[in-house]
């Protein structure tokens, strides 16, 4: 499985946490696209990146993180084909995955902490889609892009 990672300034720590908690699944590949250091970015950037390589199936799920993760999940949303879960516990977690099959999950470097964020990195990486009556509701979820 191929992930593609990135967070703005206020989650440099944290990414490099969750980038630990990935190299524990033998088959995980991670593409890091930033930022760096804890020179400001902007995170609609960085969201940009991650997503763009989920739509063109150059990763299979990314992960996104931000000082809270709300703006740079509001900003993954943003593109087509994107189905972003901010997380804070591994119940939403798994749900994000099992219920709405998300495909990239936001978190906070500022509001989430390392030993919580591992277990709900942990939690969305083993946790797949059930199908069924949720594929339904996910299909009307990704038509509302076209309204």
């Amino acid at each position: 499985m191929k992930i593609t990672i990135g967070s703005d300034h206020g989650a440099v720590e944290l990414k490099e946490e969750v980038k630990k908690v990935l190299a524990e699944f033998e088959d995980v590949e991670v593409k890091d696209v930033g930022t760096f250091g804890k020179e400001s970015v902007d995170y609609p950037d960085i969201a940009e990146k991650v997503c763009a390589d989920v739509v063109s199936g150059a990763a299979d799920r990314g992960i996104v993180l931000c000082g809270t993760g709300l703006g740079i999940s509001i900003a993954a949303n943003k593109i087509k084909g994107i189905r972003c879960a901010l997380c804070g516990d591994v119940y939403s977690a798994k749900m994000s995955r099992e219920h709405n099959n998300s495909n990239v999950l936001a978190m906070g470097g500022r509001v989430t902490g390392f030993g919580p964020a591992g277990e709900i990195v942990r939690a969305w990486m083993t946790t797949e889609f059930a199908g069924g009556r949720h594929e339904r509701r996910v299909n009307k979820i990704m038509a509302l892009e076209n309204k």
